[in-house]
């Protein structure tokens, strides 16, 4: 996030999708990435306090187009929204309560439920599950409207470690528009209130 904490503005937190469907290792979508990355998304949380937003991948009502043939090969998570497995896994629940919720049916979280909470064109901060899909796909749609987005390298996870570096690999395709840093320095840079920044700890 060079250069931000001089242009004034407050980038945004965006959590995408920390959701059990993608967290339990026994769920066919859980990502062995998840443990790891959470103590990195609660430092984040705590470093971007009231500018933090939670997204929420769930299944469509009636899937249509290229969403029926996808649901038929993943027939699991055809179930309503309020279903236990698209909440917010409990290893981040208290973390993220306070933060205001995007629900969505699509993997991409960028669109006007996020633009209503972030603005138009925003700096945003992503970090989430997983990598490959849900990040890239929000990553993606926020730039090419006009978004200034970090990825968080180490507080994402993918579906496997390969595809996760992939996916990086393709986002890293992208600077200026998206850029990607580690969790130590997005909290080393990260514009506070006050317009200060954090010192070396992060806070």
């Amino acid at each position: 996030m060079r250069g931000d904490p001089g242009s004034g503005i407050r980038p945004w937190l965006v959590v995408i999708d920390p959701q059990v469907i993608f967290a339990a290792p026994e769920s066919p979508w859980g990502s062995p990435m998840f443990p790891a990355i959470v103590p990195r998304v609660r430092a984040l949380a705590a470093g971007f306090a009231d500018r933090v937003v939670v997204t929420r991948f769930v299944a469509p009502v009636e899937p249509q187009g290229s969403w029926r043939p996808y649901y038929e090969q993943w027939p699991f998570a055809l179930v309503p929204d309020d279903h236990a497995t698209y909440a917010v896994a409990p290893a981040l629940a208290a973390t993220l309560a306070a933060a205001p919720v995007v629900t969505e049916p699509t993997f991409g979280k960028w669109g006007a439920g996020l633009r209503e909470i972030v603005g138009d064109a925003p700096q945003l901060v992503l970090t989430g599950v997983s990598t490959d899909c849900c990040v890239i796909a929000t990553a993606l749609a926020a730039a090419d409207a006009g978004a200034t987005v970090t990825v968080v390298t180490d507080a994402c996870a993918g579906s496997t470690p390969d595809n996760h570096a992939a996916a990086l690999q393709v986002m890293s395709l992208f600077e200026p528009q998206i850029r990607l840093a580690a969790t130590a320095e997005v909290l080393a840079t990260v514009p506070q209130a006050d317009g200060g920044v954090p010192g070396p700890q992060g806070r």
